[in-house]
């Protein structure tokens, strides 16, 4: 499955993406070229005229350009790796061509791709040292069978001999053999050694990608389903020229439609359930910032038992991975009885939710197989999050706000993944904590959601009993509890809530708090607290309504350790499901 990136799911948008209609060349490929627009018009000002809506179509038809200016004939990964110097982005393609026959060409920067190798009995693979004309007749020509993929569990079926491409790699098939070879540093006419790896493992543990869970696994994802759910509906780079305001830089075609109704909205409800409420709380403050309308925040459940009021001129969003959770498909239900327009924000193409919506987005996080919500959790905060930014493209008011939010947007993948070396240290805090009988998280503002998402990932998977805070309650019960045997972590973040978690610290540790932190890297006022015994859990700073992104991710680590210490099923926790299809009845 490829996701559609630009232009809506067509026949038209379908891969693979020929340059014309004879198909001189053809491409298929996944990614994004984030310079589309530029190539675009570069192309139509030479004549050329475009037939998709898609990003990939500018590809064929550069090659087509390329080849048309030739004063003579040139390999075919060199006529491609022409075309390369052209394109900016993240991307894995492969270009075949009638100029080229029998010839394959795959390249890859950013995205992933494995060459599979199956030899016939007896047959031996040829790899070549420098660059062939199909034409030339010392090429061995041996049984060979070639799969391309971005994923080895797509070919373990077929063979177990693998190449795993690096970035700037360019794969050339023909005649049996390939070569390999790489656009970055010096003599791209010489082949560069690759690997060839023999998989060990069977088609369930390829889909773990060598992680031991999948929750492991999907932890380990964030950086790039992150990437994924921004693909195409983000302009990370500012216009250079002109109205930089014009063209907007966040674009989710599915809202496009209905944007103007939304943006006139009385107020906007969020409804959801479990995890996905906890993203639409992480994200609500930055609709009310962005949009200057009311935001209300419904769970599913409660939602239904009171009937809630409403009105024609609301807007509701529906929040649900599966797109199939029965509290907030009856929610929906009712919404749109009484005329709201519903809005569906799933990670499952074809869900009830996203079919019964009037218009919606997709996560495009990939599958999440483990039943405790990680990287869908992260996707749903940007998804909300983008659609804030969008509805409030015209408000000039919000122009630098909303720049600052994307220009961090595109560091929040590194920014994440660096997080993820927290992991063995996770791991050492799970061991002090995996015989405590209780853990509380206490979080304000944006950090709220933080705190009950990661009480929640603690106690569904590690069966501890652990409880999310608002700091701003606590003396109002929950300081009672407070003693040097009860563990307490505290998210104290550089935001606008920062002095009043500092003042939060202070209290808890004049009542011998057993304190761990979790804070910005290379913040000085935290470290005096670590004099005083505390643990410090040191992350990234990013833009405040996007730091939830990144807390939430070593305290997810924390608690897959936890129940990986405890000696319990990390991927199938005791009396949960996956997809809560069943209901109470209402």
């Amino acid at each position: 499955t490829r996701w559609a990136t630009h232009g809506p799911p067509s026949v038209v948008n379908s891969h693979p993406i020929p340059s014309d209609p004879e198909g001189q060349f053809v491409v298929v490929h996944n990614g994004i070229i984030t310079n589309y627009n530029i190539m675009k018009d570069f192309l139509i000002k030479h004549g050329e005229t475009f037939a998709t809506e898609t990003d990939t179509e500018v590809i064929p038809k550069l090659c087509t350009f390329v080849y048309d200016r030739l004063s003579e004939k040139v390999p075919f990964p060199k006529l491609v790796m022409e075309v390369l110097k052209k394109l900016e982005g993240a991307y894995a393609v492969l270009v075949k061509s009638t100029h080229y026959p029998g010839e394959l060409v795959a390249c890859k920067r950013g995205s992933p791709m494995i060459l599979g190798i199956k030899e016939e009995p007896g047959a031996r693979s040829t790899s070549f040292n420098r660059l062939h004309d199909a034409a030339d007749t010392k090429w061995r020509r041996e049984a060979l069978e070639c799969f391309i993929a971005s994923d080895a569990s797509a070919v373990i079926e077929h063979t177990k001999k693998v190449i795993v491409l690096e970035d700037n790699d360019v794969l050339h098939l023909c005649g049996g053999g390939y070569g390999i070879y790489n656009t970055e540093g010096g003599n791209v006419e010489e082949a560069v050694p690759r690997v060839l790896l023999t998989l060990q493992l069977e088609v369930e543990q390829i889909m773990k990608g060598g992680y031991d869970h999948f929750m492991q696994k999907e932890i380990h994802e964030q950086p790039e389903s992150l990437l994924q759910t921004m693909r195409g509906r983000v302009q990370f780079q500012r216009p250079a020229v002109g109205n930089p305001y014009l063209t907007p830089r966040v674009k989710l075609g599915g809202l496009v439609e209905h944007g103007p109704t939304i943006r006139r909205c009385r107020r906007l409800m969020l409804v959801a359930c479990g995890t996905s409420f906890h993203a639409c709380l992480a994200a609500r403050q930055t609709l009310e910032e962005m949009c200057e309308v009311p935001v209300v925040l419904e769970l599913a459940s409660d939602f239904l038992d009171r009937r809630c009021p409403i009105f024609r001129d609301d807007t509701c969003v529906f929040l649900s991975q599966s797109g199939e959770t029965a509290d907030t498909l009856r929610s929906l239900e009712y919404a749109k009885s009484h005329g709201a327009l519903c809005v569906g924000i799933t990670n499952t193409v074809g869900s009830a939710i996203s079919r019964m919506t009037h218009c919606g987005v997709h996560l495009n996080a990939g599958y999440e197989i483990g039943v405790a919500s990680t990287k869908a959790y992260t996707s749903q905060i940007l998804a909300v999050t983008m659609m804030a930014l969008q509805l409030a493209e015209d408000s000039i008011s919000k122009r630098e706000r909303r720049d600052c939010i994307i220009d961090e947007l595109g560091q929040l993948p590194g920014k994440v993944r660096s997080v993820l070396m927290l992991d063995s240290a996770m791991r050492q805090l799970a061991e002090q904590l995996r015989s405590a009988t209780s853990l509380l998280f206490f979080g304000r503002g944006y950090n709220y959601a933080t705190a009950l998402e990661a009480a929640l990932k603690v106690k569904e998977v590690a069966l501890i009993h652990s409880e999310g805070m608002l700091a701003g309650e606590m003396k109002h019960g929950p300081l009672a509890l407070v003693d040097k045997h009860l563990p307490i972590v505290v998210i104290a973040t550089r935001d606008g809530m920062y002095k009043k978690m500092e003042s939060v610290i202070q209290q808890l540790l004049a009542r011998d708090a057993q304190l761990y932190i979790l804070c910005n890297e290379n913040d000085e006022s935290m470290k005096q607290y670590e004099a005083r015994g505390c643990k410090l859990i040191q992350v990234p700073e990013t833009v405040d309504c996007l730091q939830p992104v990144i807390n939430i991710v070593p305290l997810q680590l924390l608690s897959y350790h936890l129940t990986v210490l405890r000696g319990l099923n990390v991927d199938q926790p005791r009396n949960l499901a996956k997809s809560v299809t069943v209901s109470e009845e209402h």
